[in-house]
Parts: C-alpha cells; sequence; structure tokens
C-alpha cells in the first residue's frame, strides 16, 4: 500500500485531453433570439390587458397627491 502512495505522488499529471469539435468563435444564437422574442411578445400579450387598470390607478394616486395638503 505504500507503494502506491508513493507512485502516486510521484507520477506527473496526464496531458489535457483535446476536444473532438473545432473551437468556434463567438457568434450570435439565433435560437436563443427567437425563444427570447417569443417570451417578451407573451408578456406583452399578457400584461397588455393590464395597462388601464395600472393607468387608473396611477392617474388615481396623482389626484390624490395633488389634492393631499403637503
Amino acid at each position: 500500500m505504500t507503494d502506491d502512495a508513493d507512485e502516486s505522488s510521484t507520477s506527473l499529471l496526464p496531458e489535457p485531453l483535446r476536444t473532438v469539435t473545432p473551437l468556434t468563435g463567438s457568434h450570435r444564437d439565433e435560437s436563443m433570439d427567437v425563444i427570447g422574442w417569443g417570451i417578451f411578445l407573451g408578456l406583452v400579450v399578457l400584461l397588455l390587458p393590464l395597462l388601464p387598470f395600472i393607468l387608473i390607478v396611477w392617474l388615481i394616486s396623482k389626484v390624490t397627491e395633488s389634492l393631499t395638503p403637503s
């Protein structure tokens, strides 16, 4: 057992493995762009009906802010 420990401590690390595929530079990822735009448009479609309610709450807050004395 001590011989195995001595061999592992004196052995050199193996060379790093080379990849099978060649390295590519930076490029646009169109599939991720499509997913991102799809999520964005989905959120717009979901939140667009809430826009009138948000506008009403904003207007009420502005009116009450202007009516209350500072």
